[in-house]
């Protein structure tokens, strides 16, 4: 369970985000993210030492170095494929994942967490709070630690729909802190770092975009902990499941599209398509289950239904193995997932024709049997049937009936068979008792079936039997997560409204303007939402002198912060000053078109036993001369010496460059925008009146003879 931590920076009393669990608990799931942990670190320093020896070996030009390196080059090389399957052995530990209660059932494959190191955005956010925003920093040290807190709670997120929307409040939060910290003309010096969930090599970026997709990935992976969690022995734990199931692959697809340019493996177009499938199949998996919990009718119609259902199961799981042999998928996901793919596909087929042959052995049509349904009925089984047979022969005549069916489950041992020699050739699966007792009872039950059939003439049967036509009433789907139905709000509310208070605007420090009252009036209007700007300014008045400008926002009257406060408030300040001279202060909006620098990230396609550490490179401000020739600056890569063919470089989204301020599209967070329609008129308010109606649309009106006039009628 995860206690609710009040947010330190929230001024309300129901705001809060939850704590992650204790990562030094003594479960077994958080026993295998402390161990994935560690070999995280060990394959960092394995990495870090074959990149200096790969380094020297161009270097150097001794052959005696040179044959130095090469051997040690081997023994790091080795070092890295054995933790590379100590990584793997991690990954397929599913009893750990499973239901604690016991059960009979194939297990399910579950994704780790990623794991990330620790980030202090102390010193970057406050500096940009001084820097861009001309506020004391110090006053947002409560917010700054909220955002600290919450993502190191996310780093060991409960195992239920909690930790998920913890997930998901940081990863709508990481959208507020983009806007407001990370702006699209240099970077903010935050290094976020990320391993890779299969090959334990991480990935480290100055990006936010990263620090996103990885959140993304946790959440999808955190739904299949869940689906593998629920228990299978019931209608609701597998609903549950497949609802779990479903989830993950929509955030998955997600992931898939909105990033996809994420230089990680894990994350990268190909290994995502096949995660989806799998979480798909996983989902069609537990909807078979669901339907056969009750217990399989020995029917004929009920054993048709059901012939098509587990088919159907054994299909999707035949194209997720099509899709884990190809490059570059095969060469990183780990070995004992696609040998239980294959293994399912095998199992869920010889399923199907098991049942088939149950129909054509154990049901002889009856003189009460309507003819016509169970033609079409059994005609639906197939694709194709062999030539000479007629559907409805088979029905009637007891020998080719009896011959198709023992064709059947001649096929169904072929698969179950095939099923646990696969099995049997992987050490990781040979220790999983469970997913042997199933594949065993399978297996036996089927022999059984066809010693009952078994008689002397059984060398005459040559009959093949054809392939089942997969189908299913309960088909899956994929889920996107909808983080609409998830409000959060941002940490830094009090810097103001996103529309204008963001990392992409630049504005001059605030300045403090001392006015007074002129016959009633201040010598200007108000237009817009939150904040108000200044519309209509008498260059005549007391406030223009002061160095009041059009277009300035307010951002606070008489010491009171009124970033968030509509034109009615606004004009409440100045109202309750009175007589008294009035002191407010504006900011001035500036217009830059600062270049943005080229964001690249790479990650290597098709390459064995390869890792790489990704940084993103940094374009300096140059010169229009230096400009003329520029330099790549080269990435700080491991891998072979042809990695730089084998590997693709990939651009990250980036901003149009020499976009005016104008013309950037607002934030997707925009709360509020302005009103961009002039006053055509601006009203004179005495002293003693109250504002009503339509009266709070403008403020005190400019100081004209057309305004003498109007007071004086």
């Amino acid at each position: 369970m995860m206690d609710a931590v009040p947010a330190r920076g929230c001024p309300q009393e129901d705001c809060y985000f939850r704590k992650g669990c204790n990562p030094l608990a003594e479960t077994g799931r958080s026993k295998l993210q402390n161990q994935r942990a560690v070999l995280n670190q060990q394959i960092l320093r394995a990495v870090r030492m074959r990149a200096g020896a790969e380094n020297l070996l161009r270097a150097t030009t001794n052959n005696k170095v040179r044959e130095q390196v090469l051997l040690e080059l081997s023994f790091v090389n080795s070092d890295l494929q054995i933790l590379k399957e100590e990584l793997e052995g991690l990954n397929i530990s599913v009893e750990v994942y499973q239901n604690t209660e016991e059960t009979f059932s194939i297990p399910l494959v579950p994704l780790g967490l990623k794991e990330t190191k620790e980030v202090d955005f102390t010193l970057p956010l406050k500096d940009f709070i001084l820097e861009h925003y001309s506020e004391d920093s110090s006053e947002y040290e409560d917010e700054i630690a909220d955002l600290m807190d919450l993502r190191q709670a996310c780093r060991t997120p409960s195992r239920d729909e909690a930790g998920i929307e913890m997930l998901m409040s940081y990863f709508l939060q990481l959208g507020f802190i983009e806007n407001r910290f990370f702006p699209p003309t240099r970077h903010m010096g935050v290094l976020f770092t990320w391993y890779d969930s299969f090959t334990g090599v991480p990935v480290c970026q100055q990006n936010l975009l990263l620090e996103k997709a990885s959140i993304l990935f946790n959440i999808g992976a955190l739904y299949t902990q869940i689906g593998t969690r629920c228990n299978r022995q019931t209608q609701t734990g597998l609903e549950n499941a497949v609802d779990a199931f479903q989830r993950a692959a929509g955030v998955l697809n997600y992931l898939k599209e909105t990033f996809t340019h994420t230089p990680s493996y894990d994350m990268s177009p190909a290994m995502l398509n096949v995660l989806v499938k799998m979480m798909l199949a996983q989902a069609q998996e537990c909807a078979f289950e669901q339907l056969s919990l009750p217990g399989i009718r020995n029917e004929f119609f009920t054993l048709v239904k059901m012939t098509q259902e587990v088919a159907k199961v054994g299909e999707v799981y035949m194209m997720v193995n099509t899709a884990v042999t190809q490059e570059p998928v095969k060469e990183n996901i780990p070995y004992s997932w696609s040998k239980l793919v294959q293994i399912k596909a095998d199992h869920y087929r010889a399923l199907a024709h098991y049942f088939l042959a149950t129909i054509l052995c154990d049901h002889e049509m009856q003189s009460s049997d309507d003819e016509d349904q169970q033609e079409k009925a059994l005609s639906q089984l197939y694709d194709y049937v062999p030539e000479g047979v007629m559907i409805l022969t088979i029905l009637k005549d007891k020998v080719q009936r009896k011959q198709l069916g023992k064709a059947h489950l001649r096929k169904a041992i072929v698969y179950h068979e095939e099923a646990l020699r696969v099995c049997g050739l992987c050490k990781k699966l040979r220790n999983i008792e469970v997913l042997l007792e199933v594949l065993t009872a399978a297996h036996k039950r089927s022999l059984l079936k066809y010693a009952q059939q078994e008689t002397e003439d059984d060398f005459l049967s040559l009959i093949q039997a054809p392939d089942i036509l997969p189908k299913t009433e309960h088909k899956v789907e994929m889920v996107p997560p909808q983080f609409s139905k998830l409000k959060v709000k941002d940490f830094f509310h009090r810097l103001g409204p996103l529309s204008v208070f963001s990392a992409k605007q630049r504005w001059t420090a605030p300045r403090t303007i001392r006015c007074h009252w002129e016959t009633g009036e201040l010598g200007f209007s108000l237009k817009g939402g939150s904040p108000v700007q200044i519309h209509c300014l008498d260059p005549a008045c007391s406030a223009a002198s002061a160095g009041l400008k059009e277009g300035d926002y307010i951002v606070s009257v008489g010491g009171v912060d009124c970033k968030w406060l509509g034109v009615n408030e606004v004009l409440e300040k100045f109202r309750s000053v009175g007589k008294q001279p009035i002191e407010f202060e504006v900011i001035s909006c500036q217009d830059t078109t600062a270049s943005m620098h080229s964001k690249s990230a790479t990650y290597s396609v098709g390459m064995q036993k390869t890792y790489s550490l990704i940084c993103l490179a940094m374009d300096e401000n140059k010169t229009d001369q230096a400009k003329k020739a520029p330099l790549k600056l080269p990435f700080l890569s491991w891998g072979t010496k042809n990695r730089q063919k084998a590997a693709s470089t990939l651009c990250l989204p980036s901003a149009v460059a020499g976009s005016s301020q104008v013309k950037k599209k607002l934030s997707p967070f925009t709360l509020l925008g302005f009103c961009n329609t002039p006053l055509k008129e601006s009203i004179s308010i005495p002293e003693d009146s109250q504002l009503h109606g339509s009266m709070a649309t403008c403020v005190l009106g400019v100081k004209s003879s057309v305004h003498s006039n109007i007071s004086n009628q």
